[in-house]
């Protein structure tokens, strides 16, 4: 959720090649943002959430919507949240994917004697010889 500035507009689910029939992605979106919002680990959650639906102008004429029982809603957020979880896996796989080809960065910072042509302090450069 924190990814997104809008999630009820921005939020998109990586269904894969089983996505229902039966559930559209506006619906599914409205879903997981008030399961946040309403706060998944309460008791009541789905039946608050049953009662979201029923009172979001949104779904005022979907009627497949308002007619889930809290225990359809609580399968779907279920199978919601497991396909996100595996949509950010696969982004944190690829993250560590790239940052490991790209290795390391030269350390970030530089000891208190180094220079940057390699030579120490105390080393002089060599002068080319001015011609006469």
């Amino acid at each position: 959720m924190a990814r997104y500035r809008a999630p009820f507009h921005q939020l998109r689910i990586a269904y894969g090649t089983n996505k229902g029939k039966n559930y559209i992605e506006e619906e599914d979106r409205f879903l997981v943002c008030m399961l946040h919002k309403l706060g998944f680990d309460k008791e009541n959650v789905y039946e608050e959430l049953r009662a979201a639906v029923r009172c979001a102008p949104q779904f005022r004429f979907d009627w497949f919507i308002k007619s889930r029982t809290a225990m359809e809603l609580q399968r779907r957020c279920n199978t919601l949240i497991t396909l996100i979880e595996r949509e950010n896996q696969e982004l944190e796989e690829k993250e560590r994917a790239e940052k490991k080809k790209r290795g390391p960065r030269g350390g970030g910072t530089k000891r208190k004697n180094e220079n940057p042509g390699g030579q120490t302090p105390d080393q002089k450069t060599p002068s080319k010889k001015k011609k006469k």
